[in-house]
C-alpha cells in the first residue's frame, strides 16, 4: 500500500526541473518546464499538471485524501510549494500513510495548505519580498500559517517552516492556469 500511495499521490508536484535532452526542450510549448519527468504545461492547472509528475505521486495521492482536488484547480492564483516523493520519504516511517486515514483529514488538509500561498508569487516576487524584508520574507500560507523565506546564496530561495525546518526550492516557478509551482525538497510543518 505504502509503495502504490507514494506512486500515485506525489507523481505531480515535485521533481527536478531538467529536460532529458535539448530536442525534447525544443518539442515543448514556451513557458513549459519539466517536473519529474513531465512536460507542465501554463495552460493546465495546478492538479492536472501535478498528476503526471513521477516525482510528486505522494503528493497528488495526499491532495486526494485531504479532499483540496477541487480548490486546487479553482481559478486562483495560488503558489504552491511543491515536495517531492522524495521529500515526504523521509519523513518518520508512518507518517504518510497514517495522514492518510480519512480520520486524520484535518490534520493532512493544515500540512497541505501550508504549502499553499495566496497570490501568484514568482521566483522574483519572492525574492524582492526579501529584499524589501531585510533579509526575510514572511508568506501567509491559506491555513493560517507562516512560512519565512530567505536567501541561501545569491540566487537559492530556502523556506523555515514554524518549527524552524528548512527547505529549498529545486525548481522555481513552473506556471500553470492558476498559478505557480516551485518544487522543494522537504515537507513544511505548521
Amino acid at each position: 500500500m505504502k509503495k502504490t500511495l507514494l506512486s500515485f499521490a506525489v507523481m505531480a508536484f515535485m521533481g527536478a526541473a531538467s529536460v532529458s535532452s535539448a530536442q525534447a526542450q525544443a518539442k515543448m510549448t514556451p513557458g513549459t518546464v519539466s517536473v519529474g519527468g513531465q512536460a507542465m504545461y501554463p495552460n493546465k492547472n495546478i492538479v492536472e499538471n501535478a498528476v503526471n509528475s513521477a516525482d510528486h505521486t505522494t503528493l497528488v495521492a495526499a491532495v486526494k485524501a485531504a479532499g483540496l482536488v477541487e480548490t486546487l484547480q479553482g481559478k486562483g492564483p495560488f503558489t504552491v510549494f511543491a515536495p517531492t516523493n522524495a521529500a515526504f520519504s523521509a519523513l518518520p516511517a508512518g507518517t504518510v500513510e497514517t495522514l492518510v486515514k480519512p480520520e486524520n483529514k484535518a490534520t493532512l488538509t493544515k500540512i497541505l495548505t501550508y504549502h499553499v500561498v495566496a497570490g501568484n508569487m514568482t521566483a522574483d516576487k519572492i525574492m524582492a519580498a526579501i529584499k524589501a524584508g531585510k533579509g526575510t520574507a514572511s508568506l501567509k500560507t491559506v491555513s493560517g500559517g507562516t512560512l519565512k523565506a530567505m536567501m541561501n546564496g545569491p540566487k537559492n530561495v530556502v523556506l523555515v517552516d514554524e518549527k524552524g525546518n528548512v527547505s529549498t526550492i529545486s525548481t522555481y516557478d513552473v506556471t500553470q492556469s492558476n498559478g505557480v509551482i516551485h518544487v522543494i525538497d522537504k515537507v513544511l510543518m505548521p
